[in-house]
Formats: structure tokens, C-alpha cells, sequence
């Protein structure tokens, strides 16, 4: 009997904001590498986890949200997705099965249609549609003028395995090494880990007019002698009224996402950690390419 054959190759996850793409890659790795929000554009940069099956090593690139930029940041991150598709071997077409074909999953069709590699169309959210002809017709809206590799339709907050789809994924992959030791999970270092899990909580914890408005750098992260760990970071944002908003009554708010991300980071470090925030005001900061150089977003 032949043996089968290694695979492996580079997987983009492409879509519109807040269509489960962050979601879909945690599951798929079984940690929480990309922060995760009900609020859009929560992805700023490109991110990269690995996925190893007795056959095949998978490396997916989480992107951005493709989604009309208002500013510097946005720009960035459109270039950011976009650009990452080049060199793919796949590129996994995530659309949210609730929302209806619009101008900005046209737009991406566009965009795949000039790609080289192979482009499967996955169906994300159908736990929230009520019968399987709702699913269908979410299909034939995307497939009735073009042809993907495959089509495959999930629930990426509620399914516990994804076999079919890594299936997939694996059956168009080339021939090829194990890029990455076993034990490697994401090119992300720990800080910047730790930076988007606080940005997360002030996601998840803040009203809509604050979170696109902050980024968060990690000034300090250093392991003491007994083995824990002391972080400081500082949240920036645009202006003081956010910064009210972040601190809140007392200090409360910060206190609170402090907290949460304290306890997210513990569980990627597995040891106890000292975490202190800061907030500053940097007016206008998402226009200003020296500041997003500052907090790496660069092309």
C-alpha cells in the first residue's frame, strides 16, 4: 500500500468584518490566538496559526476585514488583507450566512477573481438560520456565477470539529516539508499576544465610539525570579472623553478590563501575572503614519 503523501501550504482567511473569522481560526487551532468581538474591524493585522494533522501541516493567515477605510488604519488593514492573498496556496472565502450578498462581498469576489489558487467559499452562522433550504439559498446567491474549489458550510462558534473543511483545505495543498516544529503555534510574540487580549476587553467592555479609537502597546513584560509574570501597557486613544470612558467611575472600567485580561493572559502564560494599564490621549493618532508605525501596523 503507497503511503500518503505529506502536505503543506499557506491558507488565507478572507471576508467582510465581524463575519467569524477570528472565531473560525481559534477553533481550527483550539486556542485563542485572535482576539475576538461582536464589534467590526476588530482584526488590525495579519496573523499566523498552525494547524498539524497526521498528514498535512495547515498555516492559516487570519486578515483584517476587508470594509471601506475611513482613515490611515483602514487603509492599512485593506492593504493588509488583500496583500496577503498573493502568495496563498488557498484562501478560504468567509461570508456570514444571516447578512445578504452585498457591494463589499462583491468586492472581494472581484479581488479572488484574479487569485491563483484555489478559492473555497465557507458559510459561517448557519446555527442561526432556521432550515436547511435558508442555507441553500445562501449558496446558490454566491455560486450561481462563479465556481469555487469547494463550499462548505459551518457554525464557527458552535461546531466542535471541522474535519470536512481541513479536509478540504488539505486535498488542495501541494506536496511538501513540515515548515513548523509540532509544538509551534503562531508567530505572534507572547506581548503581542497579551497587547490584543487587553484590546479585546476594551472591545467587549466600552461603547461603540471608543474601540477603533485605541490601540494598546505593551511597554514592559518581564518574568520575575518566581516564575510570574509583570506586564505594563498603555491604552491609547484619541481623545479625553474616551479616556474618561476607559478609566470610568473611580477607575472602575479600567479595573474591569484589567481583570478580564488578566485572567485570559494567565491562561496563555499558565502562570500568575502582575498587569498594570495606562491611558494617554493621542489626538488623531489612525491618520498619522508615524504613530502607526509606532504600534506596528506598517505594510
Amino acid at each position: 500500500m503507497e503511503k500518503q503523501k505529506f502536505r503543506s501550504g499557506y491558507v488565507a482567511l478572507l471576508g467582510r468584518p465581524n463575519v467569524g473569522k477570528s472565531t473560525l481560526m481559534n477553533a481550527l487551532v483550539g486556542e485563542k490566538i485572535a482576539i475576538t468581538s461582536p464589534k467590526a474591524q476588530t482584526t488590525r493585522n495579519r496573523i499566523m496559526c498552525v494547524l498539524n494533522r497526521p498528514h498535512s501541516q495547515i498555516i492559516f493567515f487570519d486578515t483584517p476585514g476587508v470594509h471601506k477605510a475611513k482613515n490611515k488604519l483602514g487603509d492599512y488593514m485593506v492593504k493588509t488583507a488583500l496583500e496577503t492573498i498573493r502568495d496563498m496556496d488557498v484562501v478560504m472565502f468567509l461570508v456570514d450566512a444571516t447578512e445578504k450578498r452585498g457591494p463589499g462581498e462583491d468586492f472581494i469576489l472581484g479581488v479572488l477573481e484574479k487569485a491563483a489558487c484555489p478559492v473555497i467559499l465557507v458559510i459561517n452562522k448557519i446555527d442561526k438560520l432556521d432550515s436547511r433550504e435558508r442555507v441553500l439559498k445562501v449558496i446558490e446567491s454566491y455560486t450561481r456565477d462563479r465556481k469555487f474549489a469547494a463550499v462548505v458550510p459551518i457554525s464557527a462558534l458552535k461546531d466542535s470539529e471541522f474535519s470536512g473543511l481541513e479536509e478540504e483545505i488539505e486535498s488542495y495543498l501541494p506536496e511538501g516539508p513540515r515548515y513548523y516544529d509540532e509544538e509551534v503555534l503562531t508567530d505572534q510574540p507572547e506581548r503581542g499576544i497579551a497587547a490584543e487580549i487587553i484590546r479585546e476587553k476594551i472591545l467587549n467592555c466600552t461603547r461603540d465610539e471608543v474601540p477603533h479609537a485605541v490601540a494598546v502597546n505593551v511597554d514592559e513584560f518581564k518574568e520575575r525570579d518566581n516564575g510570574d509574570v509583570f506586564i505594563r501597557a498603555t491604552i491609547t486613544v484619541e481623545r479625553d472623553s474616551q479616556k474618561g470612558i476607559i478609566i470610568g467611575a473611580k477607575g472602575s472600567m479600567l479595573k474591569k478590563i484589567g481583570a478580564l485580561a488578566r485572567g485570559d493572559i494567565e491562561g496563555l502564560l499558565q502562570t500568575k501575572v502582575f498587569l498594570e494599564l495606562w491611558v494617554k490621549v493621542r489626538q488623531d493618532w489612525r491618520n498619522s503614519r508615524k504613530a502607526l508605525e509606532e504600534y506596528g501596523y506598517h505594510n
